[in-house]
């Protein structure tokens, strides 16, 4: 079954041109000294990104591949305007990212319900000759032309907004981490990449206080190069106040395996290693107490560290005092603040852009029932070679 979590989209938006201003001179029977009467040309519609709390993913955009604004109407005779072209708006869920499927170059970002964002601007309508007249000139005969469209392809991202984000290794029991805390049933099972799309649970806490949880699908070492899935949702992390990195206590080096997952973080966007960490070892229910105590002994010390299991609900009330009092430490408010005022977005890497717009397309094609085909008009602008390579290929299904 195709799944509803869309989180990445690309359409080709275009903002309505200003209409032209009219030449026009005033002729009445009676009247022969009219003057010029030519209306203004009416304002181009805008392109609008709003944010809107009601949706959670991209859906609702992915099958709109174009988004045309209306053009401005042009001015008439007796001083008539053109009408203006109406602006669309675009609802987003919070936590959008827009960024120019072209170059790359980052656009805008929406994070508030209700806040608006300007994609493209309508081209400003022309003025009519009636606004040129003066006391030298009484009979201009000449208008503005209206202000040209703007036109953009962009992409747009999602990324989560959550307090908590899990990190870590397939199969390191992040999903089932979020089965326990939470009422989010994500799927679980014994193979690598068993999430593919992340999951959001909300965690209780004393006093019938809460806090968000983001399970993403594991990260595997390259994953910031592109390998395994982890690129297309590291950036659902990025928003995270808190990460908690999750390693099973049967690994063979637990240090190492944390290490390395900080390092993909560090590749992908550096300013994820400002963010408050703690560590999670899962599945201590395979271990005992002499065991652990061993391990201690070589994990970090510059992080607080957990011994966990999901499965025998053994550590989790304390990891869930320890999520919260980081959460709630003065140093993590005043790191979100600096993050809202300076949260910079990096520009899309070149070398990643084009594959993820051509998987990006083809997805949305096979989603539409639609088949790449040769067309017959193209063939002329083929060599003769390719012309009888194609006359001699054999479609198979």
């Amino acid at each position: 079954m195709e799944s509803n979590f869309v989180d990445y989209v690309k359409i080709q938006c275009r903002s309505g041109k200003g209409g032209r201003g009219s030449m026009h001179l005033k002729h009445i029977k009676y009247n022969p000294n009219g003057g010029p009467d030519g209306g203004d040309g009416g304002k181009g519609g805008s392109i609008i990104l709003r944010g809107n709390h009601n949706y959670w993913t991209l859906l609702h955009l992915r099958y709109q591949r174009h988004i045309y604004a209306e053009h401005g109407g042009n001015g008439g005779r007796d001083k008539c305007h053109g009408t203006n072209g109406k602006d669309i708006y675009i609802d987003v869920p919070c936590g959008t990212v827009v960024y120019n499927a072209e170059t790359g170059k980052y656009v805008c970002d929406v994070m508030e319900d209700g806040q608006e964002v300007v994609l493209l601007k309508g081209g400003r309508g022309g003025l009519g000759n009636f606004q040129f007249r003066t006391a030298t000139n009484q009979a201009p005969r000449y208008a503005q032309p209206g202000e040209p469209m703007q036109e953009m392809t962009v992409i747009m991202e999602l990324k989560l907004l959550a307090d908590v984000g899990l990190v870590g290794l397939p199969n390191a029991g992040k999903s089932t981490l979020l089965s326990s805390l939470s009422s989010a049933k994500p799927k679980i099972a014994n193979y690598p990449f068993t999430t593919l799309e992340p999951s959001l649970g909300i965690v209780g806490y004393r006093d019938h206080q809460s806090f968000v949880m983001a399970d993403i699908p594991g990260i595997i070492e390259g994953a910031s190069e592109g390998k395994g899935l982890g690129l297309r949702f590291l950036r659902h992390i990025e928003r995270n106040s808190l990460l908690l990195f999750m390693v099973p206590g049967d690994t063979d080096d637990i240090k190492k395996e944390y290490e390395l997952l900080l390092n993909e973080l560090a590749q992908f966007n550096p300013e994820m290693l400002n963010k408050h960490r703690v560590l999670a070892v899962t599945k201590c229910d395979l271990l005992d107490e002499e065991l652990m105590e061993m391990l201690k002994e070589t994990l970090p010390e510059d992080l607080q560290v957990v011994f966990i299991s999901s499965v025998t609900g053994f550590g989790l009330e304390e990891l869930k005092d320890i999520l919260w009092k980081e959460l709630n430490s003065e140093s993590n408010k005043i790191q979100g603040v600096i993050a809202e005022d300076v949260l910079v977005h990096r520009d899309k890497e070149l070398s990643y852009l084009a594959a993820e717009v051509y998987d990006e397309d083809r997805d949305a094609d096979e989603e539409i029932g639609i088949v790449d085909d040769v067309d017959e008009d193209d063939i002329e602008f083929l060599d003769e070679d390719d012309i009888e390579d194609l006359e001699d290929f054999e479609y198979s299904e």
